[in-house]
């Protein structure tokens, strides 16, 4: 039923979109409305972050951003939030800190390039209450529409020498990057290092308008439990 009750609001969401960018379609004028409309491409994304597996760690909470390109513009929704703090739950699959965050953004572009990304920062709060860095993930927007459910593994900086590990430590001022959306980027990344701390969970529907108009192919698809940066059809 949820399901069911996501995909109605996508398919409105997407008729709403069309009807505002159409605009009406009879006679001449109409007929230059509908060539304006094919200007563009529009892609939604709706879903969420559901949870983690992050084993050394407890009591977290989750931060979100979309990265995209200079060609790409926000429609609808919003860019980034923030979710409520979450202790593990523990069953016979194993301890995860479940949030549920909601994503609902809409994006409108002319080039692919710079397809959007969704950077996931999880932080917790050490012995005196001050916030640190427990993961950083990053994962594209999926390219075909559909339902697809994401595993994107997660990081943290390291420090670069033993003496500076101790200076954290001591300080409580681990490493880690200024800007979230840093973690989208390639420039500087190779002298960064870094080491594994678990994965998120991340379920999205995603739609998908008029690309096949500016000559791009693009196929529906179902992905479960695809890792970071694959999807799998069921």
């Amino acid at each position: 039923m949820a399901s069911q009750n996501i995909g109605s609001d996508l398919a409105a969401t997407a008729t709403a979109m069309a009807s505002t960018t159409a605009g009406p379609t009879s006679g001449a004028a109409g007929t230059g409305l509908s060539r304006q409309a094919a200007d563009c491409f529009l892609l939604m994304a709706v879903g969420q972050i559901e949870s983690a597996d992050l084993p050394d760690h407890d009591n977290l909470y989750c931060r979100y951003s979309f990265v995209f390109g200079q060609d790409w513009a926000v429609a609808a929704g919003l860019e980034e939030g923030i979710s409520q703090i979450a202790q593990k739950n523990v069953d016979a699959s194993g301890s995860w800190l479940v949030w549920n965050l909601p994503l609902d953004i809409s994006f409108k572009s002319t080039n692919p390039f710079g397809w959007p990304q969704l950077v996931v920062g999880i932080y917790g709060l050490d012995l005196f209450g001050r916030d640190v860095v427990r993961g950083y993930g990053c994962v594209h927007v999926p390219l075909s529409a559909g339902r697809h459910k994401l595993r994107v593994p997660v990081f943290v900086p390291q420090s670069s020498s033993r003496l500076q590990a101790l200076s954290s430590w001591i300080t409580g001022r681990y490493p880690e990057f200024i800007e979230l959306g840093f973690v989208a980027k390639s420039r500087g990344r190779e002298v960064t290092q870094v080491s594994s701390q678990g994965y998120v969970t991340i379920q999205l529907n995603v739609v998908t308008k008029d690309l096949q108009a500016l000559g791009y192919s693009s196929s529906a698809q179902s992905a479960v439990d695809a890792p970071h940066g694959t999807l799998g059809s069921t």
